[in-house]
């Protein structure tokens, strides 16, 4: 699936499925605390360049925030360091949009 830098949530749930993709939250804590994607990992964007070393380059990424701005700069920038990095389009707005399931069970899309 390398190539476009946006994915939509079904190409996200085959990178995961198939591809064994990492998950990370770029939102602040307020919003990750609100609503998430299950087995995602929360790293404000600011701090992701910090906790990079963190972050498998053997297995694809896909970062997403709200709408898909903030995690295009953070897959941009893990995609220029030679990761296969991916941005969630459209952002958890897309992914709760389309009826899938988000942590806690009473989860929502924070706004910003």
């Amino acid at each position: 699936m390398a190539g476009e830098r946006d994915v939509t949530p079904e190409q996200v749930e085959a990178l995961r499925r198939d591809e064994d993709a990492q998950l990370v939250d770029v939102r602040e804590d307020h919003e990750w605390d609100a609503g998430r994607i299950e087995g995602a990992r929360h790293i404000v964007l600011g701090e992701v360049a910090a906790q990079a070393s963190t972050i498998d380059q053997g297995r694809p990424v896909v970062f997403y925030c709200r709408v898909g701005s903030r995690s295009a700069m953070a897959a941009d920038a893990f995609r220029r360091a030679g990761y296969e990095a991916y941005s969630l389009h459209g952002g958890l707005e897309a992914w709760a949009g389309g009826g899938r399931p988000l942590e806690p069970e009473n989860g929502s899309v924070a706004a910003h």
